[in-house]
């Protein structure tokens, strides 16, 4: 159901917590005090939302939900939920706070983006205490899912209830923080290399691209998977961590680190400074940005099979956009009527589906087949209820045909004719076109499967009638001609 959230504060985690709500389907009503401040927040909508659609836009999304208002109050009393992103200034947020929270309904949560202050510090004065909290999320906000919930002393356990639902609806991971403590959890990790980094370059030990190289090309590549404690129980063998801090353990006793951060001299912001700009090698930060999304997206992907970290987010993401999708289409029921053929499944071009030709994978056209195989299920009644009481269907041989290519960013649309069926098989094809242009078909025979027993079995009764239905609606649509085809060179031999 779509929400209106509200934004306290539109810099750069603002116009991210814009982006990720206009992108799961709700309206976002902002407000800023600075000058220019709408006319910035459209602008990174603008340049993030490619990033956003990569991901997944949910039915509704759309750039033309954001309204701008005129001051906290209006945000406040017009939204289910307001988010604060003022600077991290404390005496700041406590006075915008103060102005939400007279506006607001009682049961409206606040939260603040903080990234480190005490919950029960800025809800010093509030007069209700018991809705704030800290929902603070991580760069860009519209990608990275982590969120950490950090309630005060006065915060209700329905206001973080409350919180944890809402992150979940934006499919972010919102990580509860059961105490209070500057900082919080992420942010005294990343402070804590941040000011070894500082003394490294204070100390003339390394450039600012080596330090990141020394991440990049090692510990960063295994974070994306695992955190530092499980990387260090793997660390120790067969003995895990115990046996891994008997024989480091010394080690900490060495000199390895100085956690005190430097004085910022000028000399040392210039340092760092110029070596960041020697890295960035004329690149503007718009296009720096575009760069780390798209290496965030990848590896995100990368993670999805084996539904690892945000690899796991990603795949229920995609699972939550098409039951949305489904539901909006208005899934089967008996006596509805049915297109002849489903358009159930559209997509855009992305980045990683692209070869060095800089045309479409084969393998991402199949991964487009599938998508649509996958909402033609769900309009079929088969979703993940269905699948979680062990029956399915198996996908036995598919063939493709190729007509044209498709390149970055190109819209997809995919419609789906049901050649036959029976109790057991179902027999499909997919055609996929670009702005009306047929680019591939695809030709799929599914057998539909007991998980539990691995061997065939009949649909379930409610699937069952779906896909007669469908059966039936679609019998009077000529059959396309690539359906059938098989490949050869020159006159086929007959078989011996």
């Amino acid at each position: 159901m779509a929400r209106t959230i509200g934004l306290a504060g539109t810099g750069v985690i603002g116009s991210g917590w814009a982006v990720r709500a206009l992108a799961r389907g709700h309206d976002v009503i902002a407000w800023d005090p600075a000058d220019g401040a709408e006319d910035r927040l459209r602008a990174a909508i603008e340049r993030a939302w490619p990033s956003a659609t990569r991901l997944g836009l949910f039915p509704g999304a759309d750039r033309a939900r954001l309204r701008w208002a005129n001051g906290p109050e209006e945000v406040a009393a017009r939204a289910d939920w307001v988010q604060e992103s003022a600077p991290e200034n404390e005496p700041l947020k406590r006075s915008l706070l103060r102005r939400l929270d007279g506006a607001a309904e009682p049961a409206t949560v606040i939260a603040s983006s903080s990234s480190g202050l005490l919950p029960s510090r800025l809800a010093g004065g509030l007069n209700h205490p018991e809705r704030l909290l800290i929902g603070h999320p991580f760069n860009p906000v519209y990608l990275l899912p982590l969120v950490e919930v950090v309630p005060g002393k006065a915060t209700a356990e329905e206001t973080v209830a409350a919180a944890m639902a809402h992150y979940d609806d934006l499919v972010m991971y919102p990580l509860l923080v059961g105490n209070e403590v500057e900082g919080y959890l992420s942010d005294r990790l990343q402070e804590a290399l941040w000011r070894e980094n500082l003394h490294l370059v204070n100390d003339g030990a390394a450039t600012t691209a080596a330090l990141d190289d020394s991440i990049v090309y090692g510990p960063g590549l295994r974070w994306a998977a695992m955190g530092t404690n499980l990387t260090f129980h793997l660390a120790g063998g067969e003995g895990g961590m115990r046996h891994m801090l008997g024989q480091f353990g010394p080690a900490l006793k060495l000199p390895w680190t100085r956690l005190e951060a430097p004085e910022l001299s000028g000399e040392l912001i210039e340092a760092m400074a110029a070596g960041c700009e020697d890295q960035a090698a004329g690149r503007s930060i718009a296009e720096l940005e575009r760069h780390r999304d798209d290496c965030l997206l990848a590896v995100m992907r990368a993670l999805r099979p084996s539904g690892t970290g945000a690899g796991r987010l990603v795949a229920e993401r995609e699972a939550r956009i098409l039951a949305a999708r489904a539901s909006a289409a208005e899934p089967w029921t008996p006596g509805a009527e049915i297109e002849a053929p489903l358009a159930l499944y559209s997509a855009v071009v992305e980045p990683d589906w692209v070869d060095y030709n800089g045309h479409m994978t084969e393998w991402a056209f199949l991964t487009v087949f599938g998508w649509a195989s996958d909402a033609l299920f769900r309009y079929l009644g088969i979703d993940e209820a269905y699948r979680n009481g062990g029956h399915s269907y198996f996908t036995v041989e598919t063939h493709l045909n190729h007509r044209r290519e498709a390149s970055l960013g190109e819209p997809l649309r995919v419609t789906t004719q049901v050649l036959g069926s029976d109790a057991k098989r179902l027999h499909i094809f997919h055609t996929m076109y670009r702005n009306g242009e047929m680019l591939c078909t695809g030709e799929q025979m599914l057998v539909h499967v007991d998980t539990a027993a691995g061997r065939s079995a009949p649909l379930l009764p409610g699937p069952a009638a779906a896909v007669a239905a469908v059966t039936t609606a679609h019998a009077s649509t000529p059959v396309p001609p690539q359906a059938g085809g098989c490949m050869a060179i020159g006159a086929r031999r007959p078989a011996h």
